[in-house]
């Protein structure tokens, strides 16, 4: 675990603002031993938006997913933070995406109960995912803005293991 890693996953505001301004870590680094978490994922979890917000200034990228395939919505509606999920559907991050089970992130509040959490996503879900986030795609697109919506990586791992499948 980067010393990154550690400062989000503690919560620490101050350590995370110094390493980044010291641009000597990578905020999105996948911590292997962790399930690929990035400082993202732990901020996600600890519902905390400071650090997540200073994370996605400094070019943490919120698509980026776990082994588990979780993205850090996943992660902001286990720990029922709705301020993280406001905070990530304000940069445009992917908030419908499903995990390597085919759950997204509003099951994920479902099940641990977080209400207004759920209310959120589903209206994430239905309205601005299919208008707003369109119509955003579709400025980029105009503009020759990529969207960045998916963690390579995991794409191309989740297709390997579906050929060791066949």
């Amino acid at each position: 675990m980067s010393e990154l890693h550690q400062a989000a996953a503690a919560a620490d505001l101050d350590q995370v603002e110094k390493l980044l301004r010291q641009k000597k870590c990578n905020p999105n680094q996948k911590d292997t031993d962790w399930g690929n978490k990035t400082p993202l994922h732990w901020a996600a979890s600890k519902g905390d938006v400071e650090t997540a917000r200073l994370l996605l200034d400094h070019g943490a990228r919120p698509c980026l997913r776990t082994e588990l395939g979780w993205t850090p919505g996943h992660f902001a509606a286990e720990a029922g933070s709705l301020a993280v999920l406001r905070l990530l559907h304000s940069v445009h991050a992917p908030l419908d995406k499903d995990d390597a089970s085919g759950e997204k992130p509003v099951r994920i509040a479902e099940i641990y109960g977080h209400k207004e959490c759920v209310l959120f996503l589903r209206r994430y879900d239905v309205n601005l995912a299919e208008v707003e986030g369109w119509a955003y795609r579709k400025c980029a697109a105009d503009k020759g803005i990529s969207v960045d919506d998916d963690d390579e990586e995991w794409e191309g791992q989740k297709k390997d293991e579906g050929k060791g499948h066949q």
